[in-house]
């Protein structure tokens, strides 16, 4: 019987038909559809686990700036007062972790997309500090990946992951979504409660717009990994708990596509809105204001003065 599916109502039928977790059925597909081995596709996610892992290690050890300056130096600040932390082990070092891998991307190091550069921090950032704190072995770390992997799909194929498409909940709102999923399954939830926390981290995020100061992939990208990563750890938690979202999930991304597409399109990568539309934002242009923060003044400004 084929194992593909082209909505989660398709996955979850799957997933109940043949007893299987969403990890399962998406590696059975890979198989199919690709016409490859389980060892083929697990050699890929163990470079993807490779790449993840040195990502969110690296900045610890040795912090960078990146070469706009905006950024560099957080991984560290917060792994390295985890001890007085406010969050927790696990959630403390999953925010220093996805700060990690935003680091390595704005300097031009390798990460792994998850679903994009932009949201690349989340999912490791789970995945990892989880599998240090309960000794996850390497396979039930690429079970994760594959969870994961099957709600991006799924939100790829029915809306988007693209900023510039939908702003910034269709990056790190779809990474949030993955990750609570891919949480779920490996501490022990059910594709039911999978897809009930996807649909709260989507809900949750909704209508968080794309606006890079200077168009880089740093501020405040950097920060809204944390807050995905957050968010994944929140839904996870209430959807292990039995909480469910009255909304589908196929609903929700449908939702989400819908709000991004009626987001202005300066909330949308341009990086002319809301961070990067401020005078302070435009002044980290390279260009100036480049005609989209026409009116704006430093803070205390008066009608007389220097506009940016």
């Amino acid at each position: 019987m084929s194992m593909d599916f082209a909505s989660g109502k398709e996955l979850h039928q799957l997933c109940r038909e043949h007893g299987l977790t969403i990890s399962a059925v998406m590696l059975r597909r890979e198989k199919e559809l690709g016409s490859v081995s389980e060892q083929s596709v697990r050699e890929r996610l163990e470079r993807s686990l490779q790449i993840m892992e040195a990502s969110v290690h690296e900045p610890l050890g040795q912090p960078r700036r990146s070469l706009s300056g905006l950024i560099g130096g957080e991984a560290w600040k917060v792994y390295d007062a985890k001890i007085e932390s406010l969050c927790g082990e696990a959630l403390t070092r999953a925010i220093a972790y996805s700060l990690a891998v935003l680091e390595v991307n704005a300097a031009m190091g390798l990460i792994v997309a998850a679903p994009t550069a932009g949201s690349s921090g989340v999912l490791p950032g789970a995945v990892l500090s989880l599998s240090e704190i309960y000794g996850w072995p390497e396979t039930k770390q690429m079970d994760g990946l594959l969870n994961a992997g099957a709600i991006g799909y799924l939100l790829m194929r029915n809306a988007t992951v693209a900023g510039a498409e939908a702003g910034c909940q269709a990056e790190v709102g779809a990474a949030s979504a993955m990750t609570a999923s891919a949480i779920v399954e490996l501490m022990g939830g059910t594709p039911d409660m999978c897809f009930q926390a996807a649909s709260l981290a989507i809900s949750n995020l909704l209508g968080l717009v794309c606006d890079p100061i200077a168009g880089l992939v740093e501020v405040p990208c950097q920060s809204r990994n944390a807050i995905g990563v957050a968010n994944a750890f929140t839904c996870a938690q209430l959807a292990l708990s039995g909480i469910t979202h009255p909304v589908p999930f196929d609903e929700m991304v449908d939702a989400m596509y819908r709000v991004g597409r009626s987001l202005p399109w300066e909330l949308r990568e341009s990086a002319k809105g809301g961070n990067a539309g401020t005078p302070t934002g435009c002044r980290w242009s390279a260009g100036g204001c480049a005609g989209g923060c026409a009116g704006n003044r430093a803070p205390g400004n008066d009608a007389g003065q220097a506009e940016y």
